[in-house]
C-alpha cells in the first residue's frame, strides 16, 4: 500500500498519510500482502501431488498412545497416524478434542471485523480509506494489482452470542452495527451479503501453555492466534509450520524432542508477534516494532542449520 486516508460521513478527505510518512521513506517491499484463497491454491498446488487431502470432511475423536493416534472422520474410516498436527484455525476442533473447550485458552479483544471482496469503485490505486465513528470503522483497501478491493467493517464490542458458522447471522449483526453509516458504507453493507468471502469473527487469541500433548500438536490459529489485528496471522503460521517440520526432520522420529524443540524456537516469536495486536490494536505499527517481530527467528540461518 502507498498509504491511507480518513475521511467524513460525505467522503471528505480529513487525513492522509504516505508509506514515506509512516516508514520515513519506502519500504523496498519488505511487506507483502498475499489474500487467502490465493495463497491455499499456491500451498494445494504444491503439496497435492505427494499429500492425501480429505475434502468436505471433519474429525470427530481423537485416542493416542505410545505408538499412535487413533483419528475418527466424520465420514471416512478411522486411522492411525504417527503424528496429528492441527492447523484448523482460531476454532480449531484438533485443539478442542486435545485440550478441552477453547473458552479455557480464547482471549476475547473486544473488537470484531468483517472483511470481503468488493468492486473497486473508488478505483483506488495501492490505497486504504476509514470512516471511523465512535466504536465503530469502515474501511475499504485495493486488491490484487487494484483490480478489486477489500471491505473492512469493525465494532467494539464485549463477547457476543454469534455463531462463527452461521453467516446471514453475522451479516445481519454487521448490517445492524452500521445501518446508519454515511460514507461509503450502505454500498458495503449491500455488497456484504453476496460476497463468496464473507469473513467476520471476534479479534481473539489463543493462549496455552503447551502446544504438543503426546502425538498431537498445534501450528498457526490454532496454537497461538495473534488476531487479525496483529497483522502477523499468515507469517506465524508460515514460520511456524517451517519450523516445526525442520525440528520433527531434525529429530529424527523423537517427536517428543522434536516438539520440545519446535516450541523453544518459535515461542519468544509468537509473543512478539501477537503483542503488536495487545499493544496498539487495529493501528499501523512502528516499523522498528514490526521489523522485531519479523525478525526474531532468521530463516535462511534457521533453514541452514536443519539436517537436509
Amino acid at each position: 500500500m502507498r498509504g491511507m486516508s480518513f475521511v467524513d460521513a460525505d467522503g471528505t478527505v480529513l487525513t492522509s498519510t504516505t508509506e514515506e510518512t509512516l516508514t520515513g521513506g519506502p519500504t523496498g517491499g519488505s511487506d507483502v500482502e498475499i489474500m487467502r484463497d490465493d495463497l491455499v491454491e499456491i500451498l494445494h498446488g504444491l503439496t497435492s501431488a505427494g499429500t492425501e487431502y480429505l475434502f468436505g470432511d471433519s474429525i470427530t475423536a481423537l485416542t493416542q498412545d505410545d505408538q499412535h493416534v487413533r483419528v475418527t472422520f466424520q465420514h471416512a474410516e478411522p486411522r492411525d497416524f504417527d503424528l496429528v498436527i492441527g492447523a484448523d484455525g482460531l476454532h480449531s476442533t484438533v485443539r478442542a478434542l486435545a485440550y478441552g473447550d477453547e473458552s479455557r485458552f480464547l482471549r476475547h479483544l473486544d473488537t470484531y471485523l468483517a472483511v470481503f471482496s468488493v468492486p473497486n469503485h473508488l478505483d483506488l490505486d495501492h490505497w486504504q480509506i476509514f470512516h471511523q465513528q465512535p466504536g465503530r470503522m469502515a474501511g475499504l483497501y485495493s486488491a490484487r494489482h487494484n483490480g478489486e478491493a477489500r471491505a473492512m467493517l469493525g465494532f467494539e464490542s464485549p463477547p457476543l452470542p454469534v455463531d462463527h458458522r452461521d453467516l446471514d447471522q453475522q451479516r445481519r449483526l454487521v448490517a445492524e452495527r452500521f445501518g446508519d453509516d454515511g460514507w461509503e458504507t450502505p454500498r458495503l453493507l449491500k455488497a456484504m451479503w453476496d460476497a463468496p468471502d464473507f469473513y467476520f469473527d471476534a479479534m481473539s487469541q489463543i493462549h496455552l501453555d503447551r502446544w504438543s500433548r503426546g502425538r498431537i500438536s498445534l501450528v498457526g490459529d490454532a496454537g497461538y492466534c495473534g488476531s487479525p489485528l496483529s497483522g502477523q496471522g499468515t507469517s506465524v503460521a508460515l514460520v511456524g509450520a517451517y519450523v516445526l517440520a525442520g525440528e520433527l526432520r531434525a529429530a529424527a522420529g523423537a517427536h517428543r524432542v522434536g516438539l520440545a524443540a519446535y516450541e523453544a524456537a518459535l515461542r519468544p516469536y509468537v509473543e512478539r508477534c501477537q503483542r503488536l495486536a495487545t499493544d496498539t490494536p487495529g493501528q499501523p505499527q512502528p516499523p522498528e516494532q514490526v521489523a522485531v517481530a519479523a525478525n526474531s527467528i532468521e530463516l535462511a540461518d534457521y533453514g541452514a542449520a536443519r539436517p537436509r
